[in-house]
Formats: C-alpha cells, sequence, structure tokens
C-alpha cells in the first residue's frame, strides 16, 4: 500500500493566477527535500485534485498546475526530477462527497504519494 499525505493548504491560488506555495507549503517542501535527499531511492508521485465546482477540463488543468507547482517547488530544492512526478487528477478522486462548501476545500489538496 502506497503512503501519502495530503495538504490542503499547500497551494494558494486565485482566479487566473498560477498556483503558489504557502507560507505552511514552503516549510512541507523543504521537509519533503530533506527527506528525499536523506533517502536517494525515495520517489513520490505529486498528485494534484479539485472539488467538482467547474467544468471537468478547467479542473483538470487547475490540478495539474497545482501538482506541478510542488514539484517546481521541489526542483528548486536541488531534488532531481528522476524522483518525482506530478500529475492532476481534477475531480476523479474526492475524498469526501462535494456536499459542502468544507467538504469542497478539503477535495482541493495536492497529495505525496510515496512510489515503491
Amino acid at each position: 500500500m502506497p503512503i501519502s499525505a495530503y495538504f490542503p493548504s499547500l497551494l494558494r491560488q486565485k482566479a487566473g493566477d498560477k498556483p503558489s506555495i504557502t507560507a505552511e507549503g514552503t516549510d512541507v517542501v523543504i521537509q519533503i527535500a530533506e527527506a528525499l535527499k536523506n533517502d536517494p531511492t525515495l520517489k513520490i508521485s505529486i498528485e494534484g485534485h479539485t472539488d467538482n465546482t467547474g467544468d471537468a477540463a478547467h479542473n483538470k488543468k487547475l490540478s495539474d498546475g497545482d501538482a506541478n507547482a510542488v514539484l517546481t517547488a521541489l526542483m528548486g530544492q536541488k531534488i532531481d526530477k528522476s524522483h518525482l512526478s506530478a500529475k492532476g487528477y481534477g475531480t476523479e478522486r474526492p475524498i469526501v462527497a462535494n456536499d459542502s462548501e468544507d467538504n469542497r476545500a478539503q477535495n482541493r489538496r495536492v497529495e505525496l504519494v510515496k512510489i515503491k
């Protein structure tokens, strides 16, 4: 079973803007980078997710951008891309029902999954 962690507050995104890493997200990126530096066999998949607001194509694009923003931040910490992959899943993998604003907020997240 893969080890994963999800970070709903890793990114900040405003309408029309590129995703940006939050202060809390920067701390997480640094911690993940250290773990990757300490274990040269470790590889992670960075997976972006959205809620079901808006159309599927737009959400896919948003989640791709989120995942790639984290990938870029990790590469900025001198992590080789061969240890990373990034993919956006849009609305495909909600962790809770999209039936309230609180639940939609939980579904807007980035997950970091350890690859065997």
